[in-house]
């Protein structure tokens, strides 16, 4: 996150520097198991045509592409030129022609025509200026049948430790209120449940995911690679002064160095909605 995007690219809240690559990849690999149970329980398999949704630099993509075969179709839709370049570059190494690269705005772009079977969506319609405007795209995009699977946060206070940690909270409630000054919404997971209603889905399942996790658990290093990165950004917009980042990094650090900690994650909503009406005019 600290560093600043080229002056052509459509640059994110978080950015799109190596840095964040990488944590990406992170949060990835820690989500991993509960990404695949998802995708398996919904069906996307040898064939399937899936829509990713929001792909960042690819990990999901790569997923997909190897799930789906030969015989299937992923098609990422990313609008940053950074981070669509390191999908396309990963899925050239891996030799995965079936995966076709759309470098677009989900607001004021069409997305690919396709009549697809499946959409992922993951921490993406948290951050659009209209995720009514996300739904009626793939209400369109999905065809009758198929799915639109959401991985989005439901609750982010629910970030908390155990023992409470005021330095932590504070920042929460930071993260959150420079989140919603941007356009976002970082609680927008129950939001989606009337939205998709509305446009010709309808809901098959809603479950929260969340964790209770100590220092030496895979799942901490998800929420953990943010903190400095958040905190540092925090101080470039202006939302912290150096002395609070300072002191709320070491109460981190001391929270981290306990073995008996216990972090409890953000709230992430899982939704799975059938397309089984005409998309609302």
């Amino acid at each position: 996150m600290p560093g600043a995007a080229p002056a052509a690219e459509r640059d994110y809240v978080l950015g799109t520097h190596d840095e964040e690559v990488q944590r990406l990849g992170l949060q990835h690999r820690v989500w991993r198991p509960t990404v695949l149970d998802c995708w398996q329980r919904c069906g996307i398999g040898a064939g399937s045509r899936v829509l990713d949704v929001g792909a960042g630099p690819g990990y999901a993509t790569l997923d997909l592409a190897e799930i789906v075969g030969p015989a299937g179709r992923v098609a990422a839709v990313e609008r940053s030129a950074r981070f669509a370049g390191v999908g396309r570059a990963a899925c050239a190494a891996r030799g995965l022609s079936q995966v076709d690269h759309h470098e677009l705005d989900l607001m004021t772009d069409p997305l690919p025509a396709g009549s697809f079977d499946a959409s992922w969506c993951r921490w993406v319609a948290a951050f659009v200026s209209s995720p009514e405007l996300l739904v009626q795209k793939l209400a369109a995009a999905i065809r009758p049948g198929g799915l639109a699977i959401f991985h989005e946060y439901g609750d982010y206070q629910t970030w908390r430790f155990a023992p409470r940690r005021a330095p932590h909270e504070e920042f929460v409630q930071r993260v959150m209120k420079t989140w919603r000054a941007s356009g976002g919404e970082p609680d927008v997971g129950p939001a989606l449940l009337p939205l998709l209603a509305r446009h010709g889905f309808r809901v098959r399942e809603a479950a929260p995911r969340v964790f209770c996790v100590r220092p030496r658990d895979p799942m901490w290093r998800w929420p953990a690679a943010f903190v400095e990165i958040g905190i540092d950004r925090l101080v470039a917009l202006g939302a912290a002064d150096p002395a609070w980042a300072a002191a709320a990094k070491r109460d981190f650090a001391a929270a981290e160095a306990d073995p008996e900690t216990r972090m409890l994650t953000p709230l992430v909503l899982e939704i799975v909605a059938e397309r089984v009406g005409a998309p609302a005019a």
